[in-house]
């Protein structure tokens, strides 16, 4: 890996399995059940949007390999994108994340709204991107093109840089970002 490799970041079905005791915390603090229709999806119960199953990204994944391209891979579970893009990075190296460049689903605004600041959605959830792949800048089109012919939604989420020390996440947050 090295400077000016690109993030794509590869969509997530839901919250997977991450956050529920904040969830939880959630719902009770909003009296919100879980047999109510999601307040912010009419057409879905609370119940049905939260256990949606965590998607498997395996088959893409191994594609996306295959072309030689892929010089890491991140799986966005607990500790959300702060914590788990670094455990991929070496020393030296930093992932400058453009936060609100990939799609999100409206469960993530609502748990966001009025209760939990930016650091801690993107610690405790995945946000909506469920893996996180390191691709070479110039190859990084290619790759696209090779996990969107497999089915995923696909964004370009920030690229890696140099920096100081132990690997990181560095973010760039809109202020409108899950408004």
């Amino acid at each position: 890996m090295e400077s000016g490799d690109t993030l794509l970041a590869l969509a997530s079905d839901g919250i997977h399995a991450n956050g529920y005791s904040l969830v939880r915390r959630i719902l009770d603090e909003r009296a919100v059940p879980l047999e109510a229709r999601a307040p912010f999806d009419a057409d879905q119960r609370m119940a049905d949007v939260l256990m949606r199953p965590t998607r498997i990204y395996v088959r893409s994944v191994l594609a996306a390999i295959s072309t030689g391209h892929v010089k890491g891979v991140a799986h966005i579970t607990g500790g959300g994108l702060i914590e788990n893009i670094p455990r991929i990075l070496p020393d030296g190296l930093a992932a400058r994340l453009q936060v609100g460049s990939w799609p999100v689903d409206p469960v993530f605004s609502w748990l966001a709204r009025d209760t939990v600041e930016t650091g801690e959605m993107l610690r405790t959830f995945n946000c909506g991107i469920g893996m996180v792949l390191v691709v070479a800048g110039e190859h990084s089109e290619h790759v696209e093109r090779t996990l969107e012919s497999h089915g995923e939604t696909v964004s370009v989420v920030g690229a890696l840089e140099s920096a100081d020390g132990k690997p990181r996440v560095l973010l760039e947050v809109p202020d409108n970002w899950l408004a």
